[in-house]
């Protein structure tokens, strides 16, 4: 049976919806008609890189009690203090959509260290007189291993989906949570201390990380 309505097959048109730039959509056509290998695929858009998922926490419960406007200037609040961090400690991407912030960092040690420099500074912030009667606080994942440079992110893939699953889902306020290959990459540093987490629901092995001197 074939398929009896239209389908898009224009990767310029494709591409202004901003899903892939015009490249990927024509490189995916290539993989689907047999003119690409996944080899030639993978070679051309893999990268090893670190990701850091950050969640601004109570955002919802902000809004339902003190109105959208200020929950808005709470997610401003985040961003003014977060994106500073990670472009001092070599984020190559940097992506806020909503109350998340998605940094890409070369080395699973310097998002690890963007991260706990973050919670530290928004720490401080709340304490500040520019605080709010509702506190800004972030939660964190970091995913790192090889994915693909594509997308808005630059990286798509497994490690992308875990690090955001943990900094969206799971992790709680002030908390950083690391995926098994994030662990495997830092797990040698004796200034963070690690501890493997035991869910009920559990759909994959993580870490939770903290600095020793915290």
């Amino acid at each position: 049976m074939t398929f009896p309505h239209e389908l898009l097959d224009d990767e310029s048109t494709l591409a202004s919806f901003r899903g892939w730039s015009e490249e990927v959509y024509r490189d995916f056509f290539r993989l689907r008609n047999g003119e690409m290998s996944d080899e030639e695929f993978n070679e051309k858009y893999h990268w090893e890189r670190a990701i850091l998922s950050m969640d601004m926490t109570g955002f919802t419960a902000s809004a339902m009690r003190r109105g959208e406007l200020q929950s808005f200037l709470r997610i401003m609040d985040a961003q003014r203090v977060a994106i500073p961090v990670l472009r001092e400690f070599g984020a190559e991407i940097i992506r806020c959509f909503a109350d998340d912030i998605v940094a890409i960092f070369q080395d699973a040690n310097a998002a690890l260290d963007a991260a706990f420099e973050t919670h530290r500074r928004v720490r401080l912030f709340n304490d500040s007189s520019m605080s709010t009667d509702y506190p800004t606080q972030c939660c964190a994942g970091i995913g790192f291993g090889r994915v693909f440079a594509i997308g808005p992110n630059s990286a798509q893939g497994d490690e992308m989906n875990r690090a955001s699953k943990l900094g969206e889902d799971i992790a709680r306020a002030n908390e950083t949570l690391i995926t098994e290959r994030a662990f495997a990459a830092v797990s040698s540093r004796d200034d963070v201390s690690f501890e493997q987490q035991d869910q009920d629901d559990q759909l994959f092995p993580f870490y939770r990380a903290s600095p020793r001197d915290a």
